[in-house]
């Protein structure tokens, strides 16, 4: 049944999502900072732009978004003209946005008391996965909105999972985060030892990518990062705000990461070289400069 959804930032995940809901036949209105974008997608898709998050959320029963950080979305969700002014009591606000869980459980509060239903939601699987419809959606929220959410949510996913209370679902993103932070560092310094032993480092990653050592990571970035190229997928800005969110919870809850907090500083290295819209796994140029 097709629904009036609302979409809130169409950014290089946010543009492809919106597009999915609207080939699903939903009636989808968006809203972007920069006009210009909002215009280019209904060209592209159909449905409207508004002029603010309030405007589009009007008369809609889910609003999803996804913008860059906390003060983003705060400011989309409850500052002047911000999409809880739009909504009524049974909406459903739906946030992939990588952010705090401070402020997943703030928005939900801020939600609740108009009567709002939210949901944190961030995604994993890159400007890929949002284009062909394979995000994994990480959730946290009440079992009653997530079953109220989750067939609209599976237009571009291929696994949409609950994993406990406001909050959860973005907890769950810095696990995933952390995870990919030592994964591309190993990745990184394993094809430069096999460059510098004399190897075909595409050969090798090929043999070892049908063993133990396979990743997402050595599937989808081994063959880039050994050609020297970095123009896909997701910045080092981003992944740097990413980390820094999970070393302020690490603060909170006393966890300890390490080898998490060094490649941190890996890429904060690979910004001062001029590379911070380079994808992350541009960490193996520090290995190729090295002496």
């Amino acid at each position: 049944m097709s629904k009036d959804i609302a979409f809130l930032g169409l950014g290089v995940m946010g543009f492809p999502m919106a597009g999915h809901l609207a080939r699903a036949g939903h009636r989808v209105t968006v809203f972007n900072r920069t006009p210009a974008k909002a215009q280019s997608w209904v060209a592209q898709y159909g449905g409207k732009a508004a002029a603010t998050p309030g405007e589009a959320a009007r008369g809609a029963e889910l609003v999803m978004m996804c913008v860059g950080n906390d003060h983003d979305v705060r400011s989309i969700v409850t500052g002047k003209d911000g999409a809880l002014s739009g909504m009524k009591s049974g909406d459903i606000l739906v946030d992939h946005t990588t952010a705090s869980a401070k402020v997943a459980r703030e928005m939900y509060a801020a939600a609740k008391d108009k009567g709002v239903d939210f949901l944190d939601a961030p995604v994993s699987g890159g400007q890929a996965g949002a284009e062909n419809g394979k995000l994994t959606i990480m959730v946290g929220g009440d079992q009653t909105v997530f079953d109220r959410a989750e067939p609209v949510l599976a237009h571009y996913a291929r696994a949409v999972t609950l994993l406990g209370a406001s909050g959860a679902g973005q907890l769950t993103k810095m696990v995933n985060q952390i995870c990919i932070a030592g994964l591309v560092q190993a990745l990184s310094e394993g094809i430069n030892f096999a460059q510098r032993a004399g190897l075909d480092p595409l050969r090798v990653l090929d043999v070892i990518s049908k063993g133990a050592a396979q990743s997402w990571q050595m599937e989808n970035r081994g063959k880039t990062m050994v050609e020297d190229k970095f123009d896909f997928g997701f910045a080092v800005d981003w992944m740097r705000k990413d980390l820094a969110i999970c070393m302020d919870e690490a603060r909170t809850n006393g966890a300890a990461f390490p080898a998490t907090a060094l490649v941190d500083q890996f890429y904060a290295r690979v910004q001062a070289r001029g590379g911070s819209r380079w994808d992350t796994s541009s960490l193996i140029r520090l290995l190729r400069d090295a002496k």
